[in-house]
């Protein structure tokens, strides 16, 4: 969702919308919010199974979305999330 609280476009097959799940991130026309599906891939699941869960309600291209701006995310964050240095 952007500053103003309105839906927002993250991709193709990726948006926010805080009348939908509270904001959080979903496959557009859905109810499934992406980091329960970058979750399922975490876990090893099969893209086909991870489909076939969501009621075929996804593709792999929208899966492989998901993972490519997790990506981005992470590389874009990766200072913040690395732990700080202990004192020697």
């Amino acid at each position: 969702m952007d500053k103003n609280g309105k839906a927002k476009l993250l991709g193709h097959y990726i948006g926010a919308d805080p009348k939908i799940c509270h904001g959080k991130p979903t496959f557009r026309g859905t109810r499934i919010m992406v980091d329960q599906v970058l979750q399922m891939v975490v876990e090893g699941m099969a893209w086909d199974k991870i489909i076939e869960q969501c009621h075929n309600s996804i593709t792999q291209e929208a899966i492989a979305e998901a993972l490519s701006l997790a990506s981005q995310a992470f590389l874009k964050h990766v200072d913040d999330l690395a732990p700080e240095p202990t004192p020697v």
